[in-house]
């Protein structure tokens, strides 16, 4: 039985909006992933349907596996087009942040973003919303941000105008941020959303090809390359660590979005709880991490406690000043410190607990 997170009285703004504002900018976070990209084109595709002027913008590129996505064309990167970037944003009328919810995550957008005196709605699925929009729409519980598109729309009582393309958008977020139904789909709802997007003629089975199955040979080798030679598995915390140099990830002709999925990999080692990746990235001089966990073990705790981020139970990411050899260390350190601790949740991770 489908139920809508949203009432009528949560998108009421949202309405008032559409009757007169026609300039709508919408924003994503820095490295956008299928997520970011789905909702924001979903949402521009239905805006523009209705006859609004709608633009997406990103901080910096998506990745290729992207590329084909209806509407995908016509994305402004801010990192590329800096002053029409900002043009756009200070003439809007209304401002739809999607797939973030503190406003550091758009970087060099923000400043253009918070001088804007356009109306600003935040639509997202991460925990712990920001307090720079003037309509907040955030259930953490959802899946997906894509999956709260969906929602909106049948909220705004317009399900019908989802067509096959916007729908396409919303399917291949939904898939991208559970890891294909792997993780965070256990709502039946969820699979209600899905056999309405599939009553619109969306190929799901494409879908995933063109996001799985259209890699360069350079990516295929540099995963081969991480699993033999950097992957560490420390059997006493049932975790994995894999970090990569910006050294060693330029050998393989690493392009946006190629070292996606790696993190994933050492969750299908038996006894492997939780699975951490760090990887250089020396044009911003930072390491990057991602984690990724399984059952009810909190990698958003570990990314928060040493890495200055956060995010999912099961999906976070953070990041650290420093040389990837620090990261390291300093992930080394994290794994000392959880192995004291008398969480249940954190200490069901250690074999050996206090050895």
């Amino acid at each position: 039985m489908f139920e809508n997170v949203f009432s009528q009285a949560d998108v009421q703004d949202f309405k008032v909006w559409m009757d007169w504002a026609e300039r709508y900018v919408i924003l994503t976070h820095i490295g956008p992933d299928g997520d970011a990209i789905g909702s924001s084109l979903a949402l521009c595709n239905y805006l523009k349907d209705k006859g609004k002027t709608a633009v997406v913008i990103t901080p910096d590129h998506a990745p290729d596996f992207l590329s084909w996505m209806p509407g995908f064309e016509n994305v402004m990167v801010f990192a590329e087009s800096p002053d029409e970037c900002e043009q756009l944003v200070d003439r809007a009328d209304v401002i739809c942040c999607l797939d973030f919810n503190e406003v550091g995550r758009i970087e060099k957008v923000a400043a253009s973003f918070l001088f804007s005196k356009a109306m600003k709605m935040m639509l997202d699925h991460h925990p712990f919303p920001g307090a720079n929009w003037n309509l907040v729409l955030s259930h953490p519980e959802a899946s997906s941000t894509s999956e709260l598109v969906f929602h909106l729309l049948c909220a705004l009582g317009d399900f019908r105008s989802v067509t096959t393309d916007i729908a396409t958008c919303i399917y291949t977020g939904i898939m991208t941020d559970t890891g294909c139904f792997a993780y965070s789909s256990s709502s039946p709802s969820l699979f209600f959303i899905v056999g309405r997007l599939l009553e619109t003629g969306i190929d799901k089975d494409a879908i995933y090809r063109r996001v799985f199955y259209s890699h360069s040979e350079g990516r295929m080798r540099l995963h081969g390359y991480a699993m033999c030679n950097s992957l560490e598995v420390i059997e006493r915390a049932s975790t994995a660590l894999i970090a990569l140099s910006d050294t060693e990830m330029k050998r393989f002709g690493v392009k946006k979005g190629d070292t996606e999925g790696i993190v994933n990999m050492p969750l299908q080692i038996l006894g492997v709880k939780m699975s951490i990746f760090l990887r250089e990235d020396r044009q911003r001089g930072l390491i990057r991490l991602s984690a990724r966990s399984v059952g009810n073990v909190p990698c958003n705790r570990f990314a928060s406690d040493f890495f200055s981020g956060g995010g999912h139970m099961n999906a976070a990411g953070g990041e650290f000043s420093g040389s990837l050899d620090e990261a390291v260390s300093r992930f080394r350190h994290g794994i000392e410190q959880w192995s004291k601790s008398d969480d249940p949740t954190i200490s069901q991770l250690f074999k050996n607990k206090h050895s």
